[in-house]
């Protein structure tokens, strides 16, 4: 995981963010507004992608994105329910959150990225597909190749160089 951010880092760009994003739910911005005044609450809150794979996560969407307004994971219970959520992060505090936002552009925010985690969450091969990991398994393979067939090309040359035959003729 990255460096761990400062509460005062995570306090004002969650500020930032409210001043400059109206968000679909009305209760995300209760929830923001809670965790900027509630130090102890934040200094286990990390921004992450996808939260859907963290034991306890949020997802809230700004206007200006087409993606969900408002999801809430724990374990492997989901929820659009706001409500319930903000009453598990006030019985919680001690707990990792981790916050997904989605807004337009996003990626490209230097802001957002400077306060970005990694999710240490993410499964191993969550980015690769079966087809990327057929053609890895097949440049394996064909490197294996080649270079068992340079040792025996080499084996082979050093047997003809040595004329010793029977070194030719017995398999390796």
């Amino acid at each position: 995981m990255n460096t761990p951010n400062s509460i005062n880092d995570k306090k004002g760009f969650i500020q930032w963010f409210l001043n400059h994003y109206q968000l679909k739910k009305r209760e995300s911005v209760w929830i923001l507004n809670y965790l900027v005044n509630h130090k102890e609450i934040l200094t286990n809150v990390h921004f992450v992608q996808d939260v859907k794979f963290t034991p306890r996560g949020i997802v809230m969407t700004a206007h200006c994105s087409d993606e969900v307004p408002f999801r809430f994971y724990k374990n492997q219970l989901v929820t659009t329910d706001a409500e319930k959520s903000f009453h598990d992060i006030r019985l919680n505090q001690q707990e990792d959150l981790y916050i997904q936002l989605n807004f337009k552009n996003a990626n490209q925010n230097a802001y957002y990225a400077s306060i970005m985690e990694e999710n240490p969450f993410i499964p191993d091969d969550y980015f690769i597909t079966k087809r990327e990991r057929d053609i890895a398994k097949q440049i394996l393979d064909k490197t294996v190749f080649d270079y068992k067939r340079k040792i025996l090309l080499k084996e082979i040359d050093q047997a003809l160089d040595e004329m010793d035959q029977e070194k030719f003729i017995t398999p390796v």
